[in-house]
């Protein structure tokens, strides 16, 4: 636990990298069944094959939600906090395709850290997924938070 001004200190820092995590057909279907989104570049591994790919790949939707949970176990925890929002991105890339039973993390460095109100601070982070053994990543993000102080 670290407090508020320690945290804003942190600017221009890396901050945190996850661990890795499996993204499976099993998961890339139950993203397609919450979503609606049964593209076959998404569910048919047969034709998928057929495409430059080679196989399935995630959704870039997917890859992107996955950063909640790399913020989880990466970020630093800050005392006195309420509650944390996500407050959007202002640029998202998907840069490479996650292809089915791809490892993935995520790598984050704040930018910015901004008292807002005395108990809100606003937050951007450049967040990057990684694919494990791939040189570019998944996704680029500038991501914005909204931290709540008790």
């Amino acid at each position: 636990m670290i407090s508020r001004d320690e945290y804003i200190a942190m600017v221009g820092k890396e901050v945190g990298i996850s661990e890795w995590h499996l993204v499976d057909q099993g998961r890339i279907d139950a993203f397609a069944a919450a979503t609606e989104d049964h593209q076959f570049i998404h569910v048919d591994p047969a034709r998928a094959r057929e495409t430059p790919f080679g196989t399935t790949i995630a959704h870039g939707f997917l890859t992107m939600s996955l950063l909640s949970v790399f913020s989880y176990e990466a970020l630093p925890q800050l005392r006195d906090v309420a509650m944390g929002v996500n407050y959007g991105t202002d640029k998202v890339r998907f840069i490479s395709p996650v292809k089915a039973d791809s490892r993935v993390r995520g790598r984050f460095v704040l930018t910015e850290a901004t008292l807002r109100k005395p108990n809100e601070l606003f937050t951007r982070t450049s967040a990057t997924v990684e694919i494990e053994g791939e040189d570019k990543p998944a996704l680029v993000a500038d991501w914005l938070g909204l931290v709540y102080f008790k």
